[in-house]
């Protein structure tokens, strides 16, 4: 059976493209051997579940693993201990077929727990059983539970919680589980992000034996080249392994679910577009280019969830809005509750210091959104839906003629507003007059290094050309010098002869237009608001 790229579930050596992350299987072990208590909390689909069970498989020669789902669980087996202490058994239970030399007075013990009048079922008998268990067992016992989000608002599970915390500081003394991993998007150490304002009395979380998990789950540029490397085994496609790996790493930072969704896009979508099934032409700059097109206008889970968050969130919404169009430079900062669910969710890093975006396709994502809660009444979004049709000759994008019908528009629009509005919102306002004219044929991706209060570089990828658009506020002579010089450096980059740059000047003595400057064997556009 030929492999896939999997986004759905967790990934099956058998049956899907994966890479390889014994390296980190390795450093887990190292936790467990230790007898660490830990958590392995990352973002929506970010390969918990798949690291889970992969390491699951790779502890199996010296440990007995007990692997656990909470999903498996019912609202009603969590409204009371004995409903738990009910239905927990009946889950390991089933586990128990699949593991070796389960004690078999272990599995006595538990199928009466199923047995039992359910008012007579606690949580501390439950626990003397897991005891014994790990008394009898030839081999340490190691319990995993995924998906301890669906557990983690009720009073239940906070006792569990506070069960194997005791047994842990007790275990030099009564027998306890070698190791506990528990997996989700929150950490059970920060359990108050999960309570409602009325609950905050049961926020202090037993789980503060946790160690620190720091393994980096996710994909380098190496990674994505070796499991590209096991598709081009099997297809023969002749892609460049190291320069596909490495434009997929540039979009994705490595985010588990972007990075199979783009290969899967290629392999699936890209290449079976026309007549002619022809993978070796989809592996290519053009064919990713057409994978991010796809991936950035569809609906999907993860796109979705962080979507629906910034309702949940206001101050995250706040938080990512001031980043992106505001141009701030936000530090790092762990203990700002709008950072911290930032980063739990996936939305920002920690980067030299700063919390900024993880990756360009969500930073596209999020533009995307935040732009079209502003389209409706948007005078510049009107006007450039008028003019779309002028800009594409012979099918290329002529930039040039955009940023002039820009200048025209902007003037006679917000031309007599104040600076402080200008400044706010003019690179705003330049980006919803670009959307619907590439809109369904090109993307834009904002670089990074250079967003802030002053700079923005926009990338254009229009059926195969890039363009480099830089956005400044102007400064003066000298700071304007810098920016043409760092330009070029970017059109050096992309092996570009020309760039375009937008300044935003509010002399009262400037003046407005395009001007061509010639650096060297580079052309720089320069259009002035």
């Amino acid at each position: 059976m030929n492999r896939v790229f999997n986004i759905s579930g967790d990934c099956k050596p058998d049956l899907h493209y994966m890479v390889n992350i014994e390296d980190r299987l390795a450093e887990m072990e190292a936790m467990v051997e230790r007898g660490d208590y830990f958590t392995v909390n990352r973002a929506r689909q970010f390969g918990k579940t798949t690291t889970l069970k992969t390491l699951g498989r790779y502890l199996k020669k010296d440990y007995q693993v007990l692997s656990l789902d909470f999903q498996r669980l019912s609202h009603k087996d969590f409204e009371t201990e004995s409903a738990f202490v009910e239905a927990l058994p009946r889950e390991i239970s089933k586990k128990f077929m699949l593991m070796d030399n389960v004690p078999a007075e272990t599995a006595d013990e538990l199928r009466q727990f199923t047995q039992e009048n359910p008012a007579d079922l606690k949580l501390a008998v439950l626990f003397e059983c897991f005891s014994e268990w790990c008394q009898r067992s030839e081999k340490p016992v190691v319990l995993m539970i995924d998906e301890v989000d669906s557990a983690t608002n009720n009073q239940v599970f906070l006792d569990f919680l506070a069960q194997l915390r005791g047994y842990y500081i007790d275990r030099d003394e009564t027998a306890a589980f070698q190791s506990v991993i528990l997996a989700g998007v929150y950490d059970v150490k920060n359990l108050k992000r999960k309570f409602v304002p009325e609950d905050e009395h049961r926020v202090n979380s037993p789980w503060n034996i946790a160690a620190d998990f720091n393994v980096d789950m996710s994909f380098s540029a190496k990674d994505i080249a070796g499991m590209l490397g096991e598709y081009e085994a099997d297809h023969r496609t002749g892609m460049d392994l190291t320069a596909m790996s490495d434009r997929i790493y540039s979009y994705t930072s490595g985010y588990p679910f972007l990075v199979s969704r783009i290969c899967k896009l290629i392999d699936e979508r890209v290449a079976a577009v026309g007549r002619d099934y022809n993978k070796a032409d989809a592996w290519t700059e053009q064919g990713l280019q057409e994978a991010l097109k796809i991936l950035l206008t569809e609906r999907n889970t993860l796109f979705e969830s962080l979507i629906a968050k910034l309702t949940e969130y206001p101050k995250l919404r706040e938080l990512l809005y001031t980043l992106l169009f505001h141009g701030s430079v936000i530090s790092y900062n762990p203990l700002n509750q709008s950072i911290e669910v930032a980063e739990m969710f996936g939305f920002v890093v920690n980067r030299s210091g700063n919390a900024v975006v993880s990756n360009r396709i969500f930073e596209t994502i999020l533009y995307n959104w935040f732009l079209s809660e502003e389209v409706l009444g948007n005078e510049m979004h009107k006007v450039a839906l008028q003019d779309k049709n002028q800009f594409i000759r012979n099918g290329h994008l002529d930039m040039e003629l955009i940023l002039s019908r820009f200048i025209v528009h902007f003037n006679d629009l917000y031309g007599d507003r104040e600076e402080t509005f200008l400044e706010e919102t003019g690179r705003r306002y330049f980006l919803l007059y670009l959307r619907p004219i590439i809109n369904g044929t090109g993307n834009y991706y904002i670089e990074s290094q250079t967003r802030n209060m002053e700079r923005t570089d926009v990338i254009v990828d229009y059926r195969g050309e890039q363009f480099v658009i830089g956005l400044k506020i102007w400064r003066g002579n000298s700071y304007n010098a810098r920016g043409e010089a760092q330009l070029l450096d970017y059109l050096e980059y992309y092996h570009l002869k020309k760039g375009y740059m937008l300044s935003f000047n509010f002399n009262r003595h400037k003046q407005t237009g395009i001007n061509k400057i010639v650096l060297g064997d580079k052309i720089l556009v320069e259009a002035v608001v």
